[in-house]
């Protein structure tokens, strides 16, 4: 039995069960096409993503049918609205423009695998992106900003989603990279097999293979790991950077404060974090979703005693919603 620290949250309690049964119905190659997976880590610019339901779309799509001829330019522009072309085609852009591609680690030759029957994908200059590869993306644009050459070889991330900081980072052109994904199950089965698939079996270190250990030597890992929320403390070793995007705001702030006394104890030199600035909702009763205490961006400063922040961002590396709530990306070091 592990210590409440590493279950799931009250975010996440109810979710990870419905996941697991989702799973085990339509098998771990459909993960991307699920429901409850396109709810809770499978992040889209449309349907769900967008607010819009299918039947939202439809019935918008009907009523410019019935204005103007079929592949009208009125009904291209909302299909690309209500599909996430746009802001897929946004977040691109900034990529572009914001990347340089003579420095490591490499994001311009990035492709993204479609395991997992993705409900959504976009092809950009011959390549393949989905929201989640683009919000890593940017998130590591902003941070190349900061390096002047120190490259990160070592990366520990908690709550990795489906694996892909991983599968972008394998990419990059960066010798000797070790990424290490920390997550509860169900999330962390599917990160294991979205790496396995896109690096193969011999690269990917697995629980299975690690349950049995008192410590693991990080400096012993293949190039991508993904292991049990437990595990972090047998991590012994040296981080060079350690990132979470979305899931501490899922958390209660006792069990982001753990997580992060590990890192320190990693002594991890940068870290690059995207939360909502101003917290996730408050969960109302046990059927609904939500958090206990919402985790703000300010509370880190307090967490994280021995960093500095050195940069924090919402546009044009983040996102404002519509109903003023900001996604923030920051980036902290060691002092």
């Amino acid at each position: 039995m592990q210590t409440e620290l590493y279950k799931p949250t009250s975010f996440w309690d109810k979710a990870s069960q419905l996941i697991t049964a989702d799973i085990e119905k339509n098998g771990i190659e459909q993960f991307r096409s699920l429901p409850t997976a396109l709810d809770y880590f499978v992040p889209t610019y449309g349907v769900p993503g967008n607010s819009f339901t299918k039947n939202m779309v439809v019935e918008l799509m009907d009523l410019l049918k019935n204005k103007f001829p079929s592949g009208a330019k009125p009904q291209r522009a909302l299909d690309d609205f209500l599909i996430g072309q746009m802001s897929a085609l946004s977040d691109y852009r900034v990529l572009i423009a914001a990347d340089d591609n003579g420095k490591f680690p490499h994001l311009h030759t990035f492709s993204e695998s479609n395991f997992g029957n993705p409900i959504e994908q976009f092809e950009f200059d011959g390549r393949k992106f989905s929201r989640s590869s683009l919000n890593y993306l940017l998130g590591l644009a902003m941070l190349k900003k900061h390096l002047n050459g120190d490259v990160p070889k070592v990366v520990l991330e908690v709550g990795g989603g489906f694996g892909t900081l991983g599968e972008i980072l394998s990419g990059s052109g960066v010798q000797d990279l070790r990424y290490i994904d920390i997550d509860i199950p169900p999330t962390s089965f599917v990160a294991q097999s979205y790496l396995t698939d896109v690096l193969g079996d011999t690269n990917v270190a697995t629980y299975e293979q690690t349950r049995g250990l008192k410590s693991i030597d990080i400096n012993s890992l293949p190039s991508a790991s993904v292991f049990c929320s437990w595990q972090i403390e047998k991590l012994q070793g040296k981080v060079d950077l350690f990132v979470n995007f979305i899931s501490f705001q899922e958390m209660e702030p006792h069990i982001v404060k753990n997580y992060l006394d590990q890192v320190t104890r990693l002594n991890a030199k940068w870290i690059l974090l995207r939360n909502m600035r101003e917290g996730k909702q408050v969960r109302k009763d046990k059927h609904s979703v939500g958090v206990e205490t919402p985790i703000q961006s300010d509370d880190y400063k307090a967490i994280l005693s021995e960093y500095e922040l050195v940069d924090r961002n919402v546009v044009p590396f983040g996102y404002r919603t519509v109903d003023n709530f900001h996604s923030e990306l920051l980036i902290l070091k060691h002092k």
